[in-house]
């Protein structure tokens, strides 16, 4: 539909023999950490406690209900509001974007980059491009004003959606040595256990022995013990003696070293333990202490941050100054189960702070003729089957 003005940029090329930090990004390769193995955005992403963090924190704004707002009254006739709630292109849907934007800013320093295609100065479409496509530049004579680029070609700042991470850089790379570590033990793991690699035990020979003495040693151990057996009696000869192997202290500790790397990844993105599957301290008690932690120490600052980010690019001057902003309704991220908001409704329509068609209102559901009148339903003639007041009565 808008392929004419997307092939407006000619593409920029780029050699593997001199790979500049954009290519490296695209390629997944951050350079060899203490541990001496390679972290990039890509590689970081099969350490299954980052992928973990990563899909928590950007899956959760994706899921809430966005909407564009002046004041405190809503504006469902946006083009803003139907691209973010549809489909922000033709092949992109409005929860996938979301998503994949708030991931890119927590795995590449350059944070989440998306370009707005306007018509007529309406927002017509968003793309968010590979890493690399859309670059950005900063101004280091103090101001830290970023410039974009698109396949190598200028474009306007106004039309850049710009996700940052705290500091100017990614969780992934802060954490890339914790991360190596990681990727390190994965392997060690594998190795250990992968196609029996560390023997059960060992067989030592005391005497002096020919090659034909070894091949019948193997053969007879083999076929006591081998293919799967187990429970046989093995005969050995020429003074051999069998000696069961155990684990080392390095070897028994080797749960304890992964757990602790889950710890500083966890820490890394902010992200309860719990929130990646390690439950070594989770309580009845304090799991749900740590999901509020949750929402208000790691969601909230990433909601706000996408918040204004959307308001800058989204919107003209014009209309940012007339009030229009974009927000993500929190409410389904705090909403308690049934039992607890029925029991918070009733209190809260007898006490008259609410009425029962607001509180209908929340639960989405239609209201009913009289439910707008603040009134205890448990007392007096509003109780069931109590006679109607007569005129004239206080």
């Amino acid at each position: 539909m808008f392929s004419r003005l997307r092939h407006l940029f000619t593409p920029e090329r780029k050699s593997l023999a001199t790979p500049d930090a954009a290519l490296l990004a695209l390629l997944g390769a951050g350079g060899p950490t203490a541990a001496g193995v390679n972290v990039g955005s890509s590689s970081a992403l099969t350490v299954p406690a980052v992928a973990c963090a990563v899909r928590a924190i950007s899956e959760a704004p994706a899921t809430l209900d966005v909407k564009v707002m002046r004041g405190t009254e809503e504006v469902s006739d946006h083009p803003v509001a139907g691209l973010l709630r549809g489909d922000v292109n033709d092949w992109t849907d409005g929860f996938s974007f979301l998503r994949d934007l708030v991931a890119q800013a927590l795995t590449h320093d350059e944070g989440g980059l998306a370009w707005v295609n306007r018509v007529a100065g309406a927002p017509v479409e968003i793309i968010h491009y590979e890493a690399g496509a859309l670059t950005v530049e900063r101004d280091m004579n103090g101001t830290r004003e970023p410039s974009y680029r698109l396949h190598g070609a200028p474009i306007d700042a106004r039309d850049v959606i710009h996700l940052q991470s705290p500091f100017g850089r990614s969780p992934v790379s802060l954490a890339r040595e914790s991360i190596g570590l990681a990727l390190t033990l994965d392997a060690h793991a594998a190795r250990l256990f992968g196609n029996g690699a560390r023997p059960s035990g060992m067989i030592t020979l005391k005497d002096k022995t020919t090659p034909e003495a070894l091949r019948r040693i193997k053969e007879a151990w083999q076929l006591a013990l081998g293919g799967g057996k187990s429970g046989g009696t093995a005969i050995l000869e020429g003074g051999a003696e069998y000696a069961q192997l155990a684990l080392s202290s390095v070897d028994a500790q080797f749960v304890e070293l992964r757990q602790g790397v889950i710890l500083d990844i966890a820490r890394a993105f902010r992200v309860p333990p719990q929130m990646l599957y390690d439950l070594t301290r989770a309580t009845w008690s304090n799991a749900e202490q740590m999901g509020r932690e949750f929402l208000t120490y790691t969601l909230e600052p990433w909601l706000r941050a996408l918040e204004g980010a959307l308001r800058r690019a989204l919107f003209t001057p014009e209309e940012r100054a007339a009030g229009l902003r974009i927000t993500f309704d929190r409410d389904d991220l705090t909403r308690a189960d049934i039992g607890a908001r029925a029991t918070a409704y009733s209190s809260l329509i007898a006490s008259r702070v609410l009425s029962p068609n607001e509180a209908r209102g929340w639960e989405g559901l239609p209201p009913y003729a009289g439910g707008d009148a603040f009134a205890n339903p448990n007392t007096g003639a509003n109780q069931a089957g109590a006679p109607a007041p007569q005129d004239g009565a206080a």
